[in-house]
C-alpha cells in the first residue's frame, strides 16, 4: 500500500490511539491477575500476527525468520521485556506514570547508543535528558512522598530501558548492513512473553469477559499497530514518527481519565509536561537541523 504524507500522518495518529487503549481496558478486567493479563495479551498477539504476517510479508516470512541472525532474536527478547513490563506496570501503578515513563525511550536510546555504539549525543539532546530526568524525578518523588508503591515505578522504568536496548540493537545491526524486520521481532517477543508468563499465570482466573478484552488488546493494541507503524515509517521521517508517537501518552491519560475515572494528580501534570516538552523541543530542533 502506498501512502501520501497526509494519510501517513493520519494513520500514525490512529496507531497511537490504538496503542493508548491498554490502560483503560485493563481497568475493566474482572478476574485476570498481573501475569495472566500479560500472558493472554501476548498469546492473542501471537495468534493475530500469525495471520497478519503472511498477508503483509508473504508466505515465506516464517522461513526467512530463520536467517534473521542474532539481532532479530535479541530484538525479540527486548520486545518480550517491553510487553511484559508494560502490562505488569499498568496493573501496579497509574496509566499516566507508565506512559510518561515510556516516553523516555528516545532519550534512553540516545544514551545507550553513546555508551555501546559510540554515537555522538548533541547538546540539545543532553539538555532534553536533563530536563526530562528532572520531570520524572519530581513526579516520582512527589508520589513516593504520598506513600505510592515503589514497585510500580521501578517496573514502569524497565519498559523504556527495554525499548532503548531494542533500538540500540537495531541501530547497530543497521550500521552493519543487517536491518531487523520489526514485525517478526514483535512476533518473537510476544511468543517469549507468553512462554515466560505462562507458569506465573497458572491457574487461570480470567472470565469470558476478560478474555474478550484481552484478545482485543492482542489484536487492536499490539498486532495491527505494529503492522501499520512500519507502513508509516516508510513515508514519515524519524522525528515525525517520534513526535506523533507522543500522542500515545496524551490519548492514554485521557482515556484512563474518561473511561476509568483515573484522574492524574498535579505532580503528573508538572513532571509529565517537563518530559513531553523536552522531547518535543529536542525533536523539533533535530527536524530543523536536518532540513
Amino acid at each position: 500500500m502506498k501512502l501520501s504524507h497526509n494519510r501517513a500522518v493520519l494513520l500514525m495518529i490512529a496507531v497511537t490511539l490504538m496503542w493508548s487503549i491498554a490502560g483503560v481496558v485493563s481497568r475493566h478486567l474482572e478476574h485476570a491477575q498481573k501475569f495472566e493479563v500479560t500472558f493472554w495479551r501476548s498469546f492473542f498477539t501471537v495468534l493475530s500476527l500469525l495471520v497478519l504476517l503472511p498477508m503483509f510479508k508473504g508466505r515465506t516470512v516464517f522461513s526467512r525468520m530463520q536467517h534473521g541472525g542474532a539481532a532479530l532474536w535479541l530484538s525479540g527478547l527486548c520486545w518480550s521485556g517491553m510487553m511484559t513490563f508494560f502490562m505488569v506496570a499498568i496493573l501496579l501503578t497509574t496509566v499516566a506514570n507508565v506512559l510518561i515513563s515510556l516516553a523516555l525511550t528516545p532519550l534512553l536510546t540516545a544514551i545507550a547508543s553513546r555508551v555501546f555504539i559510540g554515537h555522538r549525543i548533541p547538546a540539545r539532546t543532553w539538555a532534553a535528558i536533563v530536563v526530562a530526568g528532572g520531570g520524572i524525578a519530581y513526579m516520582y518523588a512527589s508520589q513516593l512522598g504520598q506513600g505510592v508503591s515503589l514497585a510500580g515505578t521501578l517496573v514502569a522504568l524497565c519498559v523504556p530501558i527495554s525499548g532503548a536496548a531494542n533500538w540500540t540493537i537495531t541501530q547497530h545491526a543497521h550500521a552493519q548492513g543487517k536491518d531487523v524486520d520489526l514485525i517478526p521481532a514483535v512476533l518473537i517477543g510476544a511468543t517469549l512473553s507468553a512462554l515466560l508468563t505462562f507458569p506465573l499465570a497458572w491457574p487461570f482466573q480470567a472470565s469470558g469477559h476478560d478474555l474478550w478484552l484481552l484478545s482485543g488488546l492482542g489484536l487492536v493494541q499490539l498486532a495491527i499497530p505494529c503492522v501499520l507503524v512500519v507502513m508509516c515509517a516508510r513515508v514519515l521521517k524519524a522525528p515525525e514518527v517520534a513526535l506523533l508517537g507522543l500522542l500515545e501518552v496524551i490519548f492514554g491519560i485521557l482515556l484512563a481519565w474518561a473511561g476509568a475515572g483515573e484522574v492524574p494528580g498535579p505532580d503528573v501534570f508538572v513532571g509529565g509536561s517537563l518530559v513531553i516538552g523536552a522531547l518535543i523541543a529536542n525533536e523539533l530542533v533535530a527536524w530543523r537541523e536536518r532540513a
